[in-house]
This record gives structure tokens, sequence and C-alpha cells, in this order.
């Protein structure tokens, strides 16, 4: 088989596995998601990365004694029944969230995280909205991931959906005038505002 180094060289409509994924040597980024390849944006804004950067270390020092991990993009997170003694070749999602915590050290290996985190958090970008409000969605939900929020920059939003009998339950908007209010972490608490600093 040929080395794939150029993304143009995979059929989009196919459905690839894990063990395809790891050997692509292309530079675009992409998400694999129920062995489908979704291009993600180019490399984000400067506020998003902002956005990132800022939540990340206020994470950093709430999680310092705290016995779960922390990982930043890229960073793979390979869902839907992947189990850790399969082999590669199995049909799988692999997707980078924007941040993510991960309290269950079962679930690490050197190629990222096997099964869901117990918080993902995706930040908005032009032309990834649709996916992270609709198929992701759908995807963390399907796949227990027990806290998700999603992040709008632009109009300094957060909303979180946390699992309830399998179903996500939103709760209210936060906006820049709140303090942030997770479920799953209530040590979590700092200024939502403070995430938007640029």
């Amino acid at each position: 088989m040929a080395e794939i180094t150029n993304i143009n060289q995979l059929d989009l409509s196919k459905t690839y596995s894990f063990a395809d994924y790891l050997t692509w040597k292309f530079q675009e980024r992409i998400e694999l998601i129920k062995g489908k390849i979704f291009q993600m944006s180019p490399a984000p804004n400067r506020f998003h990365q902002r956005v990132s950067g800022n939540l990340h270390g206020m994470f950093w020092d709430l999680m310092k004694s705290n016995p779960c991990g922390l990982y930043a993009a890229p960073f793979d997170v390979r869902l839907v029944n992947f189990k850790k003694s399969s082999a590669d070749n199995q049909i799988v999602t692999v997707v980078q969230p924007d941040l993510c915590i991960i309290c269950d050290r079962e679930k690490l290996d050197d190629r990222g995280c096997i099964g869901a985190p117990d918080l993902i958090v995706e930040i908005l970008s032009p032309g990834n909205t649709d996916r992270e409000m609709g198929i992701k969605f759908d995807l963390y939900e399907e796949n227990l991931v027990k806290e998700y929020w999603i992040i709008e920059p632009n109009d300094k939003t957060i909303f979180i959906y946390t699992l309830q009998n399998d179903k996500y339950i939103g709760l209210k908007p936060q906006t820049h005038l709140d303090k942030i209010k997770s479920p799953l972490f209530p040590d979590f608490n700092f200024d939502i505002a403070d995430i938007f600093i640029d």
C-alpha cells in the first residue's frame, strides 16, 4: 500500500480504522467519527487559542491536588466501543477536543485516551459550529461523557451539558457576567470573564 502523505490520496466517502489513521503522514488535522473522515478547521484563530490557554491555566491551577489528568489538543480520544485489548483495525472514532479531563488513568495509553473523558470542552470556531453543536453533542452523549462544555468565544458564553440517565441536560447558558458552575467539578470556582481576557 502506498504511503499516504496527502489527504487528497484518501477517499473521503470510505470508512477507515484506527490502524489506517495511525499510518497517515499528512499535515492536515482530521477527526475520524465512526470511521468517516472529518477535516478540522485550519489552525484556530488567535482568540480561540487565547481562550483555550486561559481556561487550561485555570483548570491546571484547580487540578493540582486532583488525581485527574488535563489534556489539550492535539490529543487523540478514541470512542465508540474501542477496547484496549482489541486490534487497531476496527472502526472507531478519534476526536481531538480542545480540552479534556480524564479521571480514570486506566483509559490512558501512549496514543491518548481510550474511552470517554469525564469532561470535554470544545471551543467554537468558524466552520465547526455544526459539528460541535450537533454531531459531537450526540457522539459525546452516546459515549457517556459526563460533562460537555461548548464555548462560544464571540458571545463570551459557555453552554454546559451534564449527563443524567444517559441524556444531556443543559444548564442555563453561562455568560461573562457569571461564575462557572460545573456539576462534576464543584471546585471550579472562577469568573467566566477571566476565560475571555485577551
